[in-house]
């Protein structure tokens, strides 16, 4: 499983310089790759390496088990579903773009590159059976699709679209994030198959974290009222929107939710917001697709209904909804991939997608004519297709109710009913659109496409044919996995017949339905969609980006004023008010606090702390740089004290270096602060208020904290265990730093020679520059200069005032004199 995975990055990595070389062929190599993928896990399958129906295979590495951070690969039967349709689909489209791409393209590399990776972390996603890889791999999906749906990012449409795709599915993420963390401190694992085979108690932590979870999932699978992202990506190449926005990627919020739905699927908090606005988003999608006359977009439309039909099958918990949720996310895979890659050549042969303008290219093009008659009987439910098949089982299992029960089941029925028949009435819209002929526009004669285009087509689209006429291959995946529920009375089975059943007239009454509804479809059309304002999903998107906006620049117009003490306070606000509250509540009571271990340490407290007063009163800027660099050579000798003379050491350098660069700084700078304008005492008084504020929360949390342990950290542990036998160190310390952190000492060693070498270069310019007149301070014992004296002060004040004046007008909080020090 990590070698799939891994291998995808890998050969991605290479793509753009085979592309170089060989063009569009990069498409085929990474094509091949996905269809090795595939024909492993049918190999695998097919021996029976994945076991019976509640056996899985595991695989764990620990990259940092001293922690417990491991990353854990599950394959069952819903993720072997999932990555066959990844796999199986990503192989067709690879091969297509192939022939879609133009000779030449610049973009081949690139492209060919994101899909593999994209693949790659689609792979990850349905394998990972830890939150943390599960999140991680979430969010690859996301930037690969932000990148391939921006492209190039030449055109404004792009970028907008791909922003926002970015914008909606991350907040979506983050929140996921959230959930399962919650989720998993509750369950008191991060694995998923644990959570889910043993779910927490029900409460409001848990509700709060499933309801989150859900958020997650509607954001990726474009479900209300975050659906319109979907259709905005269609601006992405045709073959990136059929992987991506049809057979993969869509479908991770729908595997989201089918994974966790076993455990969840009971909970109100769970069902009631996958059943409203899934059937919401069924009928709001297939109601905005009779409007659409750009092919692209009615399918994109319809994708975001088909997939609030799945949500509500696999979210809703139950033994037949489940079966036939899986059976529909493998025929949704089959079919709406036929549709997009027939809508790439109709573009790419006709120059237009518009059904307006097509016309006759049935007659033309009878192969590709019948295969998209194919597909769109499958999506609309028409025998002996797949489609048919799980629709069937999807109308069977809310018959009686099903696991939601009497009252609610009839509701979700009736919905999925009315879905359908538009589903139906679309499906006969985008087939008589793109291939029937209109009388008012002359019939079209475009050149017909090769076979190689073709044939990526023809895989699905006779897929769904054999598989609905033989639907228990379905049944040996999607009937593993619905197996994780209870069967009430018979055990149901994916079949294409029957009998005469309720079901059955339910499916011929929507394809009539459907039938009529694409007849008066101009009514529709016409009143469809007209929503108020405040009920569209993209005009609120909008708002709330401009809100947003708005927002970050009165905080940032507020807080960014290029004043240092006010980014100082700042800083020391947050860090008082957001950590301090959460790291209290989780410090036990404290058992071993002494107030001192020897003599030494009251008196060296006692100067630290006159240091740090005295730094506060102190008016003249040397006097408040040497009061400091007592309080840090307190702290050394504090080290001195309890035996830690290595960070002794370095905390003398340190101060020696910082208060050489600080003396030799402020040799520019008045010797006093603020004497042209005191400061208001209500500035005063706040600058107070934050310090003591901050100082109090450090000084708490510092011995709270630390009072508070029972014994050496396990990370410690290791570094003390570890430092003789593989570092040769008795001194742990020096291990760390050199062994063990060595690149973290590199980089503190780059920093102090970079501050050295400041502090060479400001000697140097001491020396050699002239001392300008308008820089002496108001002391002439200060300057140094031979010729200063008592009586010689005019031009000194002039230049004085003049830049206590300048840093005055930039320093808002009324102290010029630290501004000037920021400066």
């Amino acid at each position: 499983m990590l070698v799939a995975i891994l291998a995808h990055f890998a050969v991605a990595a290479v793509l753009p310089a085979v592309a170089r070389r060989w063009g569009r062929a990069a498409f085929v190599v990474g094509g091949l790759l996905s269809a090795a993928t595939l024909a492993t896990l049918l190999l695998f399958f097919s021996e029976g390496a994945f076991g019976d129906a509640d056996a899985a295979v595991e695989q764990t590495i620990a990259w940092a088990p001293s922690i417990d951070l491991e990353i854990t690969l599950r394959i069952d039967s819903l993720s072997v579903l999932m990555s066959l349709l990844v796999s199986g689909i990503g192989a067709l489209i690879l091969f297509y773009y192939a022939s879609y791409a133009k000779s030449g393209d610049r973009n081949v590399g690139r492209n060919s590159s994101l899909l593999v990776a994209f693949a790659g972390a689609m792979l990850g996603l349905v394998l990972v059976d830890d939150i943390f890889s599960l999140y991680l791999f979430w969010e690859l999906t996301t930037v690969a699709s932000f990148l391939l749906v921006g492209g190039d990012g030449t055109t404004r449409r792009s970028r907008r679209s791909a922003t926002q795709a970015l914008l909606v599915t991350i907040v979506g993420g983050l929140s996921m994030l959230l959930g399962l963390i919650l989720l998993a401190t509750a369950s008191g694992t991060v694995r998923v198959s644990e959570i889910v085979a043993d779910p927490p108690p029900a409460g409001p932590l848990v509700s709060v974290a499933v309801v989150l979870v859900l958020v997650g999932a509607f954001t990726k699978s474009a479900q209300f009222p975050f659906h319109f992202w979907l259709p905005a990506a269609m601006v992405a190449p045709t073959p990136v929107s059929a992987y991506l926005h049809a057979a993969a990627m869509v479908k991770a919020g729908v595997y989201l939710v089918a994974r966790f739905a076993p455990g969840f699927s009971g909970l109100p908090a769970w069902w009631i917001p996958v059943v409203v606005l899934g059937l919401w988003t069924m009928i709001l999608g297939a109601v905005r697709a009779l409007r659409q006359n750009d092919l692209k977009t009615l399918l994109a439309f319809g994708t975001v209904s088909q997939l609030g039909f799945l949500m509500v099958l696999v979210g809703s918990g139950g033994f037949v909804s489940a079966l036939a949720g899986a059976a529909l996310i493998l025929a949704h895979g089959l079919f709406k991939s036929t549709l997009f890659l027939v809508t790439g050549i109709i573009d790419k042969r006709a120059g237009t997608r518009d059904v307006r303008h097509l016309s006759g290219l049935g007659r033309r093009w009878p192969l590709l004519a019948g295969l998209a008659a194919l597909a769109v009987a499958s999506m609309a439910g028409v025998p002996p297709l797949l489609g048919f098949v799980g629709k069937e089982a999807a109308l069977e299992a809310f018959l009686h109710g099903g696991a939601l029960g009497p009252v609610a089941g009839q509701v979700v029925l009736v919905g999925l009913v009315v879905g359908s028949a538009l589903t139906a009435a679309y499906s006969l819209r985008f087939l008589v659109g793109a291939f029937g002929t209109r009388p008012e526009v002359e019939p079209m004669r475009p050149e017909r496409p090769g076979a190689l285009f073709v044939a990526p087509v023809l895989v699905p689209a006779v897929a769904g044919l054999v598989l609905g006429l033989v639907p228990s291959w379905v049944e040996v995946l999607a009937g593993r996995y619905a197996d994780v529920y209870p069967t009430e009375g018979a055990r149901y089975h994916l079949a294409l017949w029957h009998g005469f059943s309720v079901p059955l007239l339910l499916s011929a009454i929507i394809l009539i339905a459907g039938y009529a509804a694409y007849r008066t479809s101009r009514v529709l059309r016409r009143f469809a969609g007209r929503l108020p304002t405040a009920m569209q999903a993209e005009p609120v998107y909008l708002a709330t980006v401009g809100a947003l906006d708005r927002s970050a620049r009165w905080l940032t117009g507020r807080l960014q004023v290029g004043s240092l003490p006010a980014y100082l306070g700042v800083i020391v606000v947050a860090m008082a008010l957001v950590p301090s509250f959460g790291l209290l509540a989780g410090v036990e009571g404290t058992t071993d606090l002494r107030f001192a271990d020897s003599w030494m340490q009251p008196v060296l407290v006692l100067l630290l702390l006159s240091g740090a007063v005295a730094a506060v009163l102190a008016r003249r800027r040397l006097t408040v740089v040497l009061v400091t660099g007592l309080v840090g050579y307190s702290i050394g000798a504090l080290f001195v004290v309890e035996g830690g003379v290595d960070l002794a050491l370095t905390q003398f350098l340190i101060e020696s270096l910082t208060l050489v660069v600080f003396v030799l700084v402020l040799r520019r700078f008045p010797s006093a602060f603020g004497k042209d304008r005191p400061r208001p005492r209500r500035v005063r008084l706040t600058k107070a208020a934050i310090a003591a504020a901050g100082g109090v929360v450090v000084a708490a949390l510092a011995v709270l904290v630390s009072g508070s342990r029972s014994g050496l950290p396990e990370t410690s542990q290791e570094y003390i265990a570890r430092a003789e036998p593989e570092a040769g160190a008795t001194n742990v310390v020096n291990a760390i730093i050199v062994d063990f952190r060595a690149l973290d000492t590199l980089g503190e060693i780059t920093v102090l020679a970079v501050a050295a070498i400041g502090a060479a270069s400001l000697i140097l310019a001491a020396h050699r520059e002239p001392r300008k007149p308008g820089y002496d301070t108001d002391d002439p014992e200060d300057t140094g200069e031979p010729g200063a004296d008592e009586g010689d002060t005019g031009g000194t004040r002039v230049a004085e005032s003049r830049a206590a004046g300048r840093l005055t007008r930039d320093d808002p909080s009324g102290d010029p004199g630290q501004e000037g020090a920021s400066s």
